[in-house]
């Protein structure tokens, strides 16, 4: 495992967390709301994808 990934592991850096924040980032521009959404990592990027248009569905 490179030093990279287990140092962003340590730190509490996920993937779900990482997609969150970078769909909050292009949806609001706003630092609070990409914490708050990278809080919840994976709820939001599950339901940012069942609450758009061609999310999971096409």
């Amino acid at each position: 495992m490179s030093a990279a990934r287990t140092d962003a592991a340590r730190a509490g850096i996920g993937l779900g967390s990482a997609i969150a924040v970078a769909i909050s980032w292009s949806l609001h521009k706003s630092i609070v709301w990409a914490v708050i959404q990278g809080f919840f990592g994976w709820f939001y990027v599950i339901y940012y994808a069942l609450t758009r248009p061609g999310g999971l569905a096409g």
